[in-house]
């Protein structure tokens, strides 16, 4: 693989790094309990996924 001849600028190399940034995730409302969860993942308060109990919560009044 050939290597480079010359060296990228500092605003070349930046102005490609500009997409690279943190996003916030996605959240939506647990349709059982109202907390905020991940889409398409178990609930951390309530322990329930599509109206299932997949996890035991401990210390939950559920």
């Amino acid at each position: 693989m050939p290597a480079p001849k010359r060296r990228h600028s500092r605003s070349r190399s930046r102005k490609r790094r500009t997409h690279y940034k943190a996003e916030a995730p996605t959240l939506v409302r647990c349709p059982r309990c109202n907390e905020w969860k991940r889409p398409h993942h178990v609930c951390p308060s309530c322990g329930y996924y599509k109206d299932r109990p997949v996890i035991i919560i401990t210390g939950s009044d559920e």
